[in-house]
């Protein structure tokens, strides 16, 4: 390479690295999202998040929208699969639920047959919240709901005997930071 290259090499590398610092991760991320969709639309996610059941009327107003563009909005980000589905956020201390855990569950074998055996399996435990397949030296990660230790203790014994697991690492929550299922919109 000449020493003119060189240069060139040089300068690029220190306008890409000076670059890379006005930039955080997460303005990259929210201008993913938001270069996608206007900021009406946007706004009408954003809202519904923190509470989806406000009035037609109340969320258009919310969003500086008169009620018929709004609907229309609404509709459509339903139909493109923005909006997957509305949920009750259950307190599950009120319920009796008051631990949390989480185990790392390798399998024995990465064959497709034993990691689909175990995805339908899971599917099937109303207990289990979350699961994952993850990388890493576990396979997958669950978050297992449970009113006490024993029973928490009962449900990782149900998985560990599930034929296609090798070994399960389990840590229970102590204290709860945050929980939330907003996604973060930005308009």
């Amino acid at each position: 390479m000449t020493s003119s290259e060189w240069k060139n090499l040089v300068v690029f590398t220190h306008d890409f690295v000076k670059n890379e610092k006005n930039l955080s991760i997460k303005d990259e991320k929210v201008r993913d999202i938001s270069d996608k969709l206007p900021r009406a639309d946007l706004d009408i996610l954003n809202t519904l998040q923190s509470d989806c059941r406000m009035t037609l009327a109340e969320l258009s107003e919310q969003v500086n929208l008169s009620q018929t563009p709004c609907w229309r909005r609404w509709k459509k980000l339903e139909n493109d699969g923005y909006i997957a589905g509305y949920n009750a956020v259950l307190d599950r201390k009120k319920l009796g639920l008051s631990v949390i855990g989480f185990s790392q569950i390798r399998l024995n074998s990465h064959h497709p047959e034993d990691t689909t055996k175990f995805e339908l399996a899971i599917k099937e435990f109303d207990w289990v919240l979350l699961c994952f397949c993850i990388t890493g030296e576990a396979d997958f990660i669950v978050q297992i709901i449970a009113k006490d230790l024993d029973q928490y203790y009962e449900r990782v014994s149900e998985l560990r005997r599930l034929p296609y697991v090798w070994s399960i690492q389990s840590s229970i929550a102590i204290k709860e930071v945050k929980s939330t299922h907003q996604i973060p919109v930005r308009s």
